[in-house]
């Protein structure tokens, strides 16, 4: 990993015995040293693993506060510090108006990676761990629960700088406790979602799909170019950085570079030079899987037409040979219970 530190803060926020929220501030920031530095790249690499993420950009009919804390510390008219307390207070007064009860530790980690500087705002939970010492004494730690941040933003501090109109410079975790919390952290930031990387990732779907039928592939040729561009999309994701339509286009056909760029233009399919995916969505590139009835089923694409074949008029599914372990549970059913027993 590349990831450089450069500054992080980290603020309480409790409720207090009468319901209402409370800032603890540090008085300093956490100085560097490796241990800080692996937490910061423990922080990116929790952030790339959530796979639903929406877009946004500042907005000014939102509250400007973080905007405007921002914009102090970059000009050099506040520190860092202070603006983690400011953006601290501002999440502060957010949780307050949307009477949500959410507590915990406010990280804001500034960071380099690769190419790009990065701002990260998570709020963590905490989780007791206990230990057993040498003489058998029971101890406990307390320790940030990384693996559930699902409170969490990015602002890429590059893109903000250099492509600012593009209006996706700020990532987010959806979550799965509904739009109401992404709303109050949207609010809070003082953001508007934009740009949806679930609609980006089924238009390059459509697009590349055109394209592999328009330039005649053949079917081996299209399975290994649909493998290569979710490969690529998934690294970039993975990486946290956005699809690069220029690469994209060498990616799915290596022997004419410019050939789906090219395409992309002349059939004013509305993909952007630079943008977002959802590598969940992408994965229909290179699986089908599909659930109901009773039935899941998922297989790779490149089996369509080998091993499996479907009956578009029956509606139909022939599988040829069965993975082993599946095998092995249908035989010993088939054989009775007593196969079960003696095994």
């Amino acid at each position: 990993m590349s990831v450089e530190m450069q500054h992080l803060a980290i603020n309480y926020i409790a409720l207090t015995d009468s319901g209402e929220h409370q800032a603890h501030y540090r008085e300093a920031l956490i100085g560097r040293s490796g241990a800080v530095a692996n937490l910061v790249e423990q922080l990116h690499l929790a952030y790339n693993g959530k796979p639903a993420k929406g877009y946004a950009a500042f907005e000014t009919e939102k509250s400007p506060k973080v905007a405007l804390a921002l914009a102090d510390w970059q000009s050099g008219n506040s520190d860092y510090l202070g603006f983690s307390r400011a953006t601290t207070d501002a999440l502060v007064q957010e949780l307050s108006q949307h009477q949500l009860p959410e507590t915990g530790y406010l990280l804001l980690a500034h960071y380099r990676y690769l190419a790009s500087e990065f701002l990260l705002i998570c709020l963590l939970g905490s989780k007791d761990h206990f230990e057993l010492t040498e003489q058998l004494e029971l101890a406990t730690s307390r320790h940030l629960d990384i693996s559930r941040m699902q409170l969490a933003a990015r602002l890429d501090l590059t893109e903000y700088a250099v492509n600012r109109e593009q209006g996706h410079y700020i990532s987010f975790i959806r979550g799965r406790a509904g739009r109401k919390v992404a709303d109050f952290f949207l609010d809070f930031l003082g953001c508007a979602e934009g740009t949806d990387a679930k609609v980006n990732s089924q238009l390059v779907l459509a697009s590349v799909e055109e394209y592999l039928g328009a330039a005649e592939f053949a079917p081996e040729e299209k399975t290994a170019a649909r493998r290569q561009v979710f490969d690529y999309c998934e690294e970039r994701a993975k990486a946290g950085q956005e699809v690069v339509l220029a690469e994209l286009s060498a990616v799915v056909d290596p022997e004419q570079e410019n050939g789906f760029l090219h395409y992309c233009a002349e059939q004013q399919l509305a993909v952007a030079e630079q943008f977002p995916v959802e590598v969940k969505e992408l994965k229909k590139l290179v699986k089908f899987n599909g659930t109901g009835g009773g039935l899941s089923l998922s297989f790779d694409e490149k089996l369509l037409g080998e091993r499996i074949n479907y009956d578009l008029k029956t509606d139909t599914l022939v599988i040829k040979g069965t993975p082993p372990n599946l095998r092995d549970q249908l035989q010993r059913f088939l054989q009775g219970y007593s196969a079960f027993e003696q095994s």
